[in-house]
């Protein structure tokens, strides 16, 4: 079995449950010590429940490994720098950071709440931007004392529902596009440090997934190949956290079953010119010609969720 980061220290946000406990479980296989972090929240909303955490933190023990529980909202700036430090000061530094917590409060614009765009705006881009903050300052320190390059892996998971638009999840979307946009920052800012940050975008039965207009989607087939269990978007993550992907920084991935897409950056459709500063008439005289060829939204820059 490889041991590719043997020696390494991670943290996991949101593994608890879902695809954070299991990336939890790949990086501890593969020879990392694992801060597993989980919110801690009671199912009901009433006091604190830290079985699941903890039951990850066992299931990597009893395999061998080394894992220590951090229970607590990592979108409170206190508790995302306390993330990191659990990690540096209960194994001796911090190598990988993997961004996982998240919940989704689906409704469209005319029916969503305030709450349900403030929430899942604030688990998902503040949760993943306060953790990947104090990973950063660590990292950039380290690398100041030693006089060269660190080893720092920064993964964040993002979704395609930024990519499509996804009318019925505007706070969810406008997250994952945040998400996107802030650790290709990462990328620019942290390369001379030897620091690489992706973005990975799952197709995954979840229990995010599992809900709404994807039911019939994701749902496991009877038999053959199944595309959309959770496993097989593993390999990826875990990839982009070895030694091995040292040259890989600042890309967005999509992967599900057999497929690994790499997305490019967007690109200009079309560019207009005029020969003096635009006027509405000469904006019209250009844009319509080629616009009466395109169709409203359908040609727009919403990608096909295909």
């Amino acid at each position: 079995m490889a041991r590719d980061l043997e020696g390494k220290v991670a943290v996991v946000t949101g593994a608890g449950t879902g695809l954070g406990r299991l990336h939890a479980l790949e990086l501890a296989r593969l020879g990392a010590s694992v801060v597993v972090n989980d919110l801690g929240a009671a199912v009901d909303g009433a006091g604190r429940d830290e079985s699941r955490g903890r039951a990850v933190v066992e299931e990597i023990q009893k395999a061998g490994g080394r894992a220590l529980p951090h229970f607590g909202d990592v979108a409170d700036w206190k508790t995302a720098e306390e993330l990191i430090r659990t990690a540096v000061d209960g194994f001796g530094d911090l190598h990988v950071l993997v961004n996982n917590a998240g919940f989704t409060r689906d409704a469209t614009i005319f029916n969503i709440g305030e709450d349900e765009f403030d929430s899942v705006v604030r688990v998902h881009l503040k949760g993943h931007f306060a953790p990947s903050k104090f990973a950063c300052i660590h990292w950039r320190e380290r690398a100041k004392k030693s006089g060269g390059a660190v080893y720092g892996r920064l993964v964040s998971t993002a979704s395609e529902a930024f990519l499509f638009g996804n009318p019925g999840q505007p706070n969810y979307a406008a997250a994952k596009a945040g998400i996107t946009a802030f650790t290709m920052g990462i990328a620019q800012l942290m390369l001379k440090y030897g620091v690489t940050a992706n973005v990975v975008m799952p197709r995954a039965r979840t229990r995010m997934t599992m809900q709404g207009p994807n039911i019939a989607i994701f749902k496991q087939p009877e038999t053959g190949f199944d595309t959309f269990a959770a496993e097989h978007v593993l390999p990826l993550f875990a990839y982009l956290c070895t030694p091995r992907a040292a040259r890989i920084s600042g890309h967005l991935f999509i992967v599900w079953g057999r497929e690994i897409k790499v997305i490019g950056r967007p690109e200009p459709m079309q560019v207009f010119h005029v020969d003096d500063a635009w006027t509405i008439d000469s904006v019209h005289e250009k844009l319509a010609p080629w616009f009466e060829k395109q169709e409203p939204v359908k040609s727009g820059f919403s990608v096909p969720p295909v």
